[in-house]
């Protein structure tokens, strides 16, 4: 029942001014935005030295608030650009100067920012450089140095840093610095190499590489050391859940927990892996009570496998904690958590589903980001709520997420979960985004537990927890009576 309307249900748009999404007042400055980044990183500070030391889990979550800080003084220190560029020119310029690429040995994939097709002067329709193609824009004299350099991270895994220079299609010439390292898979073998690829010729034209070159330069550096820190970090927690049964976002929910006022949630969760010898996938859950009582739910799918697939997703989800802190609506948090990945040293794909609950008035306020809608279970009838639009994380640039609101009853059942819940396709044909048939068939048995738990396992004993192709995330909440 798909189309079933909602009581008090509204829509609502992460850009729409008579729905702010946040309490920055009209009129606010672009110094207003800094103060309140800065306030944030001292609030992620106090909750990360509240938290206790003990338990295995320790070290990835430390690993896990050392990226989502990187990159939230990332987002500070491009607003402080900003503010010291007139007319934003000064960013801009800055912004063009460096750039990042990964590129991938298993699949020939190539992955560039947008700030190196105007480093190299190429037009994006073109696509990026192939390993094989980077040194067709170098002149003879420096393609050896280039060669040695990459030569030694593919086949010593040695961290590379060189410089040369680029003719480019327009034939003015450039010079750049590469500093790269390679991306290993669990026996030690080089699958991908990352680089970051900084465009220094006014400071090698100036005459001056070995003094000062300003501060200008100096933010440069800056910026280069911090996409390096980002990116070994990433790894460094990447190895921290090869040795770890879950990873940190698994288990967090608080299961059962009998105890709660009149319509707060109840919630119950499960990862699901695959068949055994799968790589980890980038699925999570989340379930984050926030300082007005509320709660943030969560569940994605960060696009890749392994080892860097299960860091990114780490990434993302202290990410979305650290914004839901600010009290950004869900629609807004999407919005800057695209921006994140966007824009990060490693740009990926992500599908999000983030949901606000206000327990006071049982609101649901909710936006989604190419991901399956909530199911929603009401007086033993299940359908999908109808999904606000949204595209993919990192697939759009500055895109705009709308959020939906919904009015929930005591005794309602939400289901939210990510692909990869059945091993088969339906054999009506319906599934994902408007909501698997299965799972809405359930609708009775679901309404009808005694609790989220065993919600749960009604959902987990119909799709099964074992032998399925792909691994999957399921968070079922219930309204407290």
């Amino acid at each position: 029942m798909p189309d079933r309307a909602v009581s008090g249900t509204t829509m609502l748009s992460s850009q729409n001014p008579e729905h702010p999404t946040n309490d920055v007042p009209p009129g606010a400055t672009l110094d207003d935005l800094i103060a309140r980044t800065r306030r944030l990183r001292d609030d992620l500070d106090a909750i990360r030295l509240g938290e206790s030391a003990d338990g295995a889990g320790h070290r990835i979550r430390s690993a896990v608030w050392e990226l989502a800080t990187h990159r939230l003084d990332d987002f500070r220190d491009q607003l402080d650009q900003l503010r010291a560029a007139p007319g934003g020119e000064g960013r801009a310029r800055l912004g063009q100067r460096i750039g990042s690429a990964e590129w991938n040995l298993l699949t020939d994939g190539v992955v560039w920012s947008e700030e190196l097709f105007s480093i190299f002067g190429r037009p994006t329709q073109e696509g990026p450089l192939t390993l094989d193609q980077l040194p067709s824009f170098l002149p003879p004299e420096d393609q050896p140095a280039l060669t040695a350099a990459v030569t030694g991270c593919l086949v010593d895994g040695r961290p590379m840093d060189c410089e040369f220079r680029i003719t480019r299609p327009d034939g003015s010439e450039r010079t750049v610095q590469m500093a790269g390292e390679p991306v290993l898979d669990d026996h030690g073998g080089t699958v991908a190499m990352w680089a970051v690829i900084r465009d220094v010729s006014e400071v090698r034209r100036s005459g001056t590489a070995s003094a000062r070159p300003g501060p200008e330069a100096d933010r440069a550096d800056e910026e280069l050391r911090r996409r390096r820190r980002v990116a070994r970090a990433g790894r460094g927690l990447a190895i921290e859940l090869e040795d770890s049964a879950l990873a940190p976002w698994l288990g967090s929910h608080e299961p059962g927990r009998p105890e709660g006022r009149p319509g707060s949630l109840e919630l119950a969760a499960r990862y699901l892996p695959a068949r055994e010898g799968a790589p980890m996938s980038g699925k999570w859950y989340d379930a984050l009570e926030l300082p007005d009582g509320g709660r943030m739910l969560s569940v994605g799918d960060l696009s890749g496998r392994g080892p860097a697939a299960a860091a990114g997703t780490a990434t993302a989800l202290g990410a979305i904690r650290g914004i839901a802190l600010t009290g950004a609506e869900p629609g807004a948090l999407l919005g800057h958590l695209n921006q994140l990945l966007d824009r990060g040293a490693h740009p990926v794909l992500a599908s999000a589903l983030c949901c606000r609950y206000e327990p006071a008035g049982r609101l649901l306020t909710w936006a989604q980001a190419g991901h399956p809608a909530p199911l929603l279970c009401r007086d033993g009838v299940g359908w999908a709520l109808p999904r606000p639009a949204g595209t993919l994380l990192g697939a759009i640039t500055d895109a705009a997420y709308e959020a939906r609101a919904d009015r929930l009853e005591p005794g309602d059942v939400l289901v939210l979960h990510t692909d990869g819940l059945f091993s088969d396709i339906p054999p009506d044909g319906r599934g994902g985004h408007g909501g698997d048939r299965r799972l809405i068939d359930l609708a009775p048995r679901l309404i009808s537990a005694a609790g989220a738990l065993e919600a749960l396992r009604v959902v987990i004993d119909e799709c099964g927890e074992t032998g399925r192709e792909d691994d999957a995330c399921v968070l079922v909440a219930r309204v407290r009576p």
